[in-house]
């Protein structure tokens, strides 16, 4: 009998958008008098994610003591509540032991935020979203969906990632196994096609949406020159979590398997046989399966930008343009110094080591740098938004004096705090950090490694600057009694 299956929609929404899901899995053999649709408040300004997953949590509970609910069922989610499930996973089971959740589907998550969050959170965003619920429109959540967000980061190294080691996490072999589903097209209607952004789905990025991210910290006080780089230690045991991107799919689409979206079957059909797969997942090794599989869905999107005829018979209506479904990448950055207290001003400037010219920081800027977030709540933090197939195949085969080798290194420059300290050196005012990011030639010095710019995914990065008081703060003088 196939198990339980309870439905969490995202901001803004309500359960009502998934009769088409339901469907579809009543026609695929699911009894519809064993789904359970979750609603919640998630416009109202004083509700935190937090708050969601403790309800969600003692409501599970209700109705599992009331015989209602079994004790395993799968969760499927879409947008904002893949936060939601997973700060429900990682705060009532931390290791992922005894949870009633094996399979848990998200679908166009926004794991690593929404540029659309900062609009909906703007007086404009106010006043055409909120008109009709007391210009509310929900804070604490659109600031937990900022790009780089506080929040992001806490759940990320909960859940995903360790900064200090190897920590356990919910997710795993034992544990539960997530899957991701998203899309790369953006929205075709006249009125909202202004939000789209070449590698979305119109409202969540599709790095932003993959599960599979990393992360390093990067150390210049001790070495300015040469800085200590940790990479943090990964919560899944190194597990790969299976991630899907469907060209033919905005953020609204993904929630319907077995619409065309404009596109010939064979497409179309692709993301119901995927759910499918998803919910039928019985091992720990078939996941992993899965997750491979997954991938090669993957590069097939990426492979349509390259092949126009094909991507043209795909649809029916407008193909999407190759820049639409290039792989891209984030890389958000946070600064403190070394007494842990942020450090908001500051430029972030990538290049070409062999190659460092106003030519090369330009290409990078206009060819591969699509867009830079400075997060609201902390400004140490920043979001840049990279265009992974550009940076491949233009800037590292365009850059002058290239050897052959693929380089990219990145610097850091900050605004002294005040006259009486600087940062890195106490004489150098505005003083730098180089930091080596990806090299093929020299892997061993990139701080991300060979080929460790994982496309379609997020980079943490945290960056300790050396903090320096000028002689004048304090100084020691002989006493003369004369």
């Amino acid at each position: 009998m196939p198990r339980q299956i309870a439905i969490l929609h995202g901001w803004g929404d309500t359960s009502g958008s998934f009769r088409k899901l339901e469907s579809f899995l009543a026609a695929a053999g699911y009894d519809i008098t064993r789904i359970w649709l979750g609603d919640y408040i998630s416009t109202d300004d004083d509700v935190r994610i937090e708050d969601v997953a403790r309800r969600m949590q003692a409501v599970i509970r209700e109705k599992q003591d009331a015989g209602e609910l079994g004790p395993h069922f799968d969760l499927i989610g879409h947008s904002t509540a893949g936060l939601v499930m997973r700060e429900w996973a990682v705060r009532y089971y931390p290791d992922g032991q005894n949870c009633p959740v094996r399979r848990m589907l998200m679908l166009a998550p926004a794991n690593f935020g929404s540029r659309l969050a900062t609009v909906g959170n703007s007086f404009i965003g106010r006043a055409t979203k909120g008109a009709l619920n007391g210009f509310q429109t929900g804070r604490e959540m659109l600031n937990a969906l900022e790009l780089g967000s506080p929040y992001q980061r806490s759940l990320v190294t909960r859940d995903l990632l360790d900064p200090d080691g190897a920590g356990t996490g919910p997710y795993g072999p034992g544990g539960i196994w997530p899957f991701v589903i998203t899309g790369s097209r953006g929205y075709r209607n006249i009125s909202r096609r202004l939000v789209n952004e070449d590698g979305s789905d119109g409202t969540v990025r599709v790095p932003a949406a993959n599960l599979n991210t990393a992360g390093i910290t990067v150390d210049f006080t001790g070495n300015i020159d040469i800085p200590e780089v940790r990479a943090w230690g990964s919560r899944t045991g190194g597990m790969a979590l299976p991630f899907a991107v469907l060209p033919d799919r905005d953020h609204t689409q993904i929630k319907y398997p077995g619409d065309s979206s404009g596109a010939v079957a064979d497409l179309s059909n692709r993301l119901g046989a995927l759910i499918l797969e998803a919910l039928a997942c019985e091992t720990a090794d078939e996941h992993q399966q899965i997750a491979a599989r997954w991938r090669e869905v993957s590069e097939e999107t990426a492979a349509l930008a390259a092949d126009t005829a094909r991507r043209r018979g795909l649809f029916r209506s407008r193909a999407p343009l190759a820049q639409e479904i290039h792989r891209y990448l984030q890389v958000i950055t946070r600064v403190r110094d070394d007494q842990d207290e942020p450090v908001n001003d500051y430029f972030i400037e990538f290049f070409s080591p062999d190659a460092r010219s106003d030519a090369s920081l330009l290409r990078f800027q206009n060819d591969v740098l699509d867009h830079v977030h400075v997060n609201k709540l902390d400004p140490s933090v920043r979001c840049f938004y990279i265009d992974r197939d550009d940076l491949m195949a233009r800037f590292y085969r365009q850059r002058a004096g290239s050897r052959g080798d693929r380089q990219l290194a990145a610097s850091i420059v900050a605004a002294n705090p005040g006259r009486n300290i600087r940062y890195f050196d106490k004489e150098v005012e505005g003083a730098r950090g180089h930091l080596l990011l990806h090299s093929d030639s020299e892997p061993e010095r990139a701080a991300l490694g060979a080929r460790r710019l994982h496309r379609n995914a997020t980079h943490f990065i945290d960056i300790i600057i050396p903090r320096k008081a000028l002689d004048r703060v304090f100084r020691l003088k002989r006493y003369n009694p004369g």
